[in-house]
């Protein structure tokens, strides 16, 4: 009878009694295992304070200037936004500049077309936003999230001839996570 009072003692003990896992893991959740959204890093509205979707100008250059001097140099793989295929440090450099070939007519008699070609280089201030994908936990007791960056995609600037704002051109990605692009790429 010692024997069966002892086992029903244990496991009520194991099953009311909290796990020894660690403290700080207990009672988290994992929230989305992948999220992904786009973060200004520059924001020229001389209405908002200067801290609102923006990081100051020297950081923001050098956190801009890092990613690409690693990616550019070949020392951090980059991979394609749609494909998730690597890129070579070759195509990298190639992709931050931007050639365009228009036609232009001659001032002088006879006045005919000529191409000419435009080589625009990406600058570091042509880059605003950046993409993150991400995975979120939230501690249910303080709900206090915790974020892991998965991957980041630096987003340039794309303007018209008139210089209106049209939009913003995904350059690559970047991951910290072992298990991207695989897992990217079988979606």
């Amino acid at each position: 009878m010692n024997k069966f009072l002892l086992i029903v003692v244990i496991l009520a003990f194991s099953v009311f009694m909290p796990s020894c896992r660690n403290s700080e893991d207990s009672g988290k959740n994992i929230v989305t295992k992948r999220i992904q959204y786009d973060v200004s890093i520059h924001n020229t509205d001389p209405e908002m304070d200067w801290w609102v979707q923006n990081i100051e100008g020297s950081n923001r250059e050098k956190l801009v200037k890092d990613i690409l001097a690693r990616v550019t140099s070949g020392e951090v793989k980059a991979y394609d936004f749609l494909s998730c295929k690597p890129f070579t440090a070759d195509e990298i450099k190639s992709m931050m500049k931007r050639v365009d070939t228009i036609s232009v007519e001659r001032s002088i008699p006879p006045y005919d077309l000529v191409d000419t070609v435009l080589v625009t280089e990406i600058r570091l201030s042509d880059i605003a936003k950046l993409r993150f994908l991400e995975e979120w936990t939230m501690n249910e007791k303080s709900l206090a999230f915790t974020k892991k960056v998965a991957g980041i995609c630096p987003l340039v600037e794309r303007r018209t001839d008139s210089g209106e704002l049209r939009g913003y051109k995904p350059l690559f990605w970047v991951f910290f996570d072992d298990k991207y692009p695989a897992e990217l790429e079988q979606k």
